[in-house]
């Protein structure tokens, strides 16, 4: 912990993982495909990552991109994989499920919960997705999540700032308010001041040239929108580092 200040680090590599806790992370949050904003990761990367850190790993538990309404086929999914990863290792556990009028859905929300305790609960950015953001707050209190994350309701956490502020004076502690999305060495600063939020999220990530020596420019193995082939994206060591460092200076 940055001196009061946590500092959580999206990852989707085991080499993620690890430069994420050597430059300063105080928790990873364990996706696939952060291009999608994140899926529910392999129980491979879980294992391995665990292997190589010894930071808190919570998992994300999301089967599929796009929106946050589940069907109960893949609630099943979400409920079977909040199984195997308390079962390998997880810390903690991350995932969010909102109705179709988008509230948050409680009924679900209280099944996983259910059969992920002991473990800490995140509520993720589906919360970015809500009708309105301070009865939802007060649902996920009284579900019993141990934080959210939330980058106001807006494009960016800077974007979302008074609106961040507003619900860490609404929680009143009752439930830790996580800024994310689009955390930078220039914004986080007035981020955290601005908020009164003891907790951040970011990816910090850079890229990274691909080693393939031959390239077949014709093919590509997702859709138009996908990530370049022969580039990769890795959470970057001194990114956190100055990150960790802003936040400790705030103090």
């Amino acid at each position: 912990m940055a001196d009061g200040f946590l500092m959580e680090v999206c990852v989707d590599s085991v080499e993620s993982a690890i430069n994420a806790e050597r430059g300063g992370a105080s928790r990873i949050e364990l996706c696939s495909s952060l291009l999608e904003g994140g899926i529910t990761p392999s129980i491979g990367l879980l294992q391995v990552v665990k292997q190589y850190v010894q930071i808190p790993v919570f998992t994300m538990i999301r089967p599929r991109g796009g929106d946050f309404l589940y069907s109960d086929r893949e609630l099943e999914v979400m409920k079977t994989d909040i199984h195997l990863c308390k079962s390998n290792g997880a810390d903690g556990l991350v995932f969010g499920a909102l109705t179709e009028d988008g509230r948050i859905d409680a009924e679900l929300s209280m099944e996983l919960l259910a059969i992920s305790r002991p473990l800490p609960v995140t509520f993720h950015r589906a919360f970015d997705m809500v009708h309105d953001p301070v009865v939802a707050t007060e649902t996920l209190i009284s579900l019993g999540f141990e934080r959210v994350l939330t980058s106001g309701c807006d494009a960016t956490a800077l974007e979302g700032l008074p609106l961040i502020k507003r619900l860490v004076e609404q929680a009143k502690g009752r439930i830790i308010v996580m800024p994310g999305g689009g955390i930078t060495e220039r914004n986080l600063q007035r981020i955290l001041e601005g908020s009164g939020a003891q907790e951040f999220h970011c990816s910090a990530r850079c890229s990274k040239e691909s080693s393939m020596k031959f390239r077949n420019s014709n093919v590509k193995m997702g859709a138009s929108l996908s990530a370049p082939e022969y580039s990769l994206k890795v959470a970057d060591v001194s990114t956190i580092r100055t990150l960790n460092a802003i936040a400790k200076n705030i103090l």
